[in-house]
């Protein structure tokens, strides 16, 4: 009978329910969707305070379920208007490993930068000063003099005496902020590896 009753209607209105009835799905999509995020922030509300649960993590909960209700809804409604769901989830996997990559990529780069700014702006070392990345302890590690420090390396001229004299490192900001560092003033020479049990006095920082 609901077939006959288009047969019905004048022509001219078939293009227009071609149009109404997927709205009219896409408005019940998201109306289900702002119900079911609703539903959701009550209940997440209810089980934080039975279980006394952090705030913090209520919070991410309620991000991270109206971020899955909405992508849901989103999908849907694409699909409705005749987008295929599979190359959208195909499409969206294809740029969310691309961004990861870049993201990953890129960070390395972002850190040394940052720390690039906090070495200008707290001065744990200076142009010329002698450093010496300690491994742990008193084990010997990365050793030099400060000769340029740029927005990712920071440059050591090795000052030993043995063979790694007159050669430098390219040591990544970001390593000085990992591992602890002993520091002379500009003008004093640190004692060669492994010669003598004395140091020179480190700098207090």
């Amino acid at each position: 009978m609901g077939v006959r009753l288009i047969d019905r209607l004048p022509p001219w209105l078939h293009e227009w329910l071609d149009i109404v009835v997927p709205g009219g799905q896409i408005l019940l999509i998201l109306l289900a969707a702002w119900l079911l995020r609703l539903l959701g922030r009550r209940l997440l509300d209810r089980v934080g305070r039975r279980y006394t649960l952090p705030p913090e993590a209520v919070v991410g909960a309620r991000r991270v379920m109206t971020f899955l209700i909405y992508a849901a809804a989103l999908l849907l409604a694409l699909e409705r208007m005749g987008v295929s769901g599979t190359v959208l989830w195909t499409a969206f996997t294809g740029f969310a490993a691309v961004g990861a990559v870049a993201f990953f990529a890129a960070w390395s780069v972002l850190s040394n930068i940052f720390c690039t700014m906090l070495i200008l702006t707290t001065r744990p070392f200076r142009l010329y000063d002698h450093v010496e990345l300690l491994e742990n302890g008193e084990k010997p590690g990365l050793r030099g003099q400060v000769v340029d420090i740029n927005l990712v390396y920071t440059t050591l001229r090795e000052t030993d005496d043995g063979d790694g004299a007159g050669t430098v490192l390219q040591v990544p900001n970001s390593l000085f902020f990992q591992r602890a560092l002993r520091r002379w003033r500009g003008g004093a020479l640190p004692e060669p590896k492994g010669v003598g049990a004395k140091r020179g006095d480190p700098l207090d920082v």
